[in-house]
C-alpha cells in the first residue's frame, strides 16, 4: 500500500516554520484536511541537525507571533504540529526516495541565497547510491525517480527571495537534466506535468527557537501566480492568489526594503551604534518624521506615477507599524551588510522604475541617495 500524501520541504529555516508549517497548521486548525509536512536538511550544518529531533516531537514546536496590529499590541503562540518528522537528505536518502517517488504532492524549498547553485559533482548522473550535494542536484534526481516509477506530476512552491522563483528553479532544473544527458520524455515530463508556481513571501522571523520553533511578527504573505493546473494544499487568509506577482514585488522592494536601506545609510552616515536596530531608530521623533516625509513626498508619488497610490498608501502604513514593532530587535548593521548593491536594487530600481513611467517625479533625497 502507498504512504498517504506528504509535502516535501526543502529547507529547516525559522522562517519556513513561521511562514508556511504555521499556515498549515493553522488551516488545519480551521478544519482543511492538509497532509502533514516532512521536512529535509539538505545541508550537514550540526546547528540545522539538531532541528530534526524537534520536528519529530508529536507535540510540536511553537511559534510565538509578537508585534503590532492596528496600533495594538499582538501577541499569541501557536503549537505547530502539521510538520511529521524531520529528515537528513545524507543519512536518510533512501526515506526521502521512497517519500519523493509515492506520497509527495506538493514540494515547498527555502534554500537561502546560493540555494540554486550546482556544483560540479552534481553535473553528472549520481551512481544509485549517492546522494547529490546540492537542493537541485538532489531535486533533479528524486523528480526522474519519480517520473521512471510513472509517477504524477508534482506542484513546487518556491520561497527563495528571487524573481519568479518558480520560472528559475524549473530552468535550473531542466538545465541541469540536459547536462546529465537525462531522457527528452523527462524533460517533457518536468515541462507540462510539474507545476512550478512563482510564489513571493513576506514576515520577519527574528529568532529561532530550539530546538525547534521560531518568534516572528504578525503580518505576513504568501502571494501565490495563478497557473493553468495550481491546486495549493491549503488555503489560508495570508495566502492571496495573483494574476501578476510584480505589485506585490514592488511593494516590498521599494518600500519596506527601501525603509530598511534608507534607515541603514542615515544610521551609517550618523554615526550610530553598532547595537541599533529598526524599532529603537524609529524611536527618535527627528529619524520618525525624516522617513516618513521620505514615503509621503518620494515613495508615495512614485507608486502614483505607477497607478499605485491606494496600494501603496496601505503598504507605508503597515510598513512603519511593522518597524515600530516592540518586540523585533532588526539590528542596521546587519541590514547594512552589501549595502552598495542594496541601494542600486531598492532605491536606484525604484528611481528608475518611477522615471520609466514617463512621469515627472521629485524625489531629491532617494535620487541622492542612489548616486552615492
Amino acid at each position: 500500500m502507498s504512504e498517504a500524501a506528504v509535502i516535501l520541504q526543502f529547507g529547516t529555516s525559522r522562517f519556513l516554520q513561521a511562514h508556511v508549517d504555521l499556515f498549515a497548521e493553522e488551516a488545519r486548525a480551521a478544519g482543511q484536511a492538509v497532509p502533514p509536512i516532512v521536512i529535509v536538511q539538505t545541508t550537514r550544518d550540526p546547528e540545522r541537525a539538531r532541528r530534526l529531533a524537534g520536528f519529530a516531537d508529536p507535540a510540536g514546536f511553537p511559534v510565538i507571533l509578537r508585534g503590532l496590529r492596528d496600533g495594538m499590541r499582538d501577541e499569541r503562540t501557536v503549537q505547530v504540529r502539521s510538520v511529521r518528522e524531520g529528515l537528513s537528505a545524507t543519512g536518510d536518502w533512501d526515506r526521502l526516495v521512497d517519500l519523493a517517488v509515492g506520497a509527495a504532492t506538493h514540494i515547498v524549498s527555502n534554500t537561502g541565497d546560493s540555494g540554486y547553485a550546482i556544483p560540479d559533482a552534481d553535473r553528472t548522473v549520481p551512481a544509485s547510491s549517492q546522494v547529490p550535494v546540492s537542493f537541485c542536484g538532489m531535486l533533479t534526481e528524486l523528480l526522474h525517480r519519480r517520473w521512471q516509477a510513472g509517477g504524477a506530476g508534482v506542484t513546487l512552491l518556491p520561497c527563495e527571495l528571487v524573481v519568479r522563483n518558480g520560472d528559475v528553479l524549473r530552468a535550473a532544473i531542466q538545465d541541469l537534466a540536459r547536462d546529465q544527458g537525462r531522457e527528452a520524455a523527462f524533460l517533457e515530463w518536468l515541462e507540462h506535468e510539474c507545476v512550478w508556481a512563482n510564489t513571493l513571501v513576506d514576515r520577519i522571523v527574528s529568532e529561532p527557537l530550539h530546538p525547534a520553533g521560531a518568534v516572528a511578527e504578525p503580518y505576513a504573505l504568501w502571494a501565490i501566480e495563478r497557473q493553468p493546473g495550481l491546486a495549493l494544499p491549503f488555503s489560508h487568509p495570508d495566502i492571496v492568489l495573483a494574476d501578476d506577482l510584480e505589485p506585490y514585488e514592488r511593494l516590498k522592494l521599494h518600500i519596506l526594503n527601501l525603509g530598511h536601506s534608507w534607515l541603514a545609510a542615515r544610521w551609517h552616515d550618523g554615526g550610530g551604534a553598532a547595537d541599533q536596530t529598526v524599532r529603537a531608530a524609529l524611536v527618535d521623533p527627528d529619524t520618525r518624521m525624516a522617513l516618513e516625509r521620505v514615503m509621503a513626498e518620494e515613495v508615495l508619488p512614485g507608486f502614483a506615477a505607477r497607478g499605485m497610490t491606494d496600494e501603496a498608501h496601505a503598504y507605508i502604513a503597515t510598513t512603519l507599524e511593522r518597524f515600530a514593532n516592540p518586540f523585533l530587535d532588526h539590528r542596521l548593521s546587519d541590514i547594512f551588510g552589501g549595502h552598495t548593491a542594496k541601494i542600486d536594487k531598492r532605491i536606484g530600481g525604484f528611481v528608475r522604475w518611477a522615471d520609466a513611467s514617463g512621469e515627472t517625479v521629485a524625489m531629491p533625497e532617494l535620487r541622492a541617495l542612489a548616486r552615492k
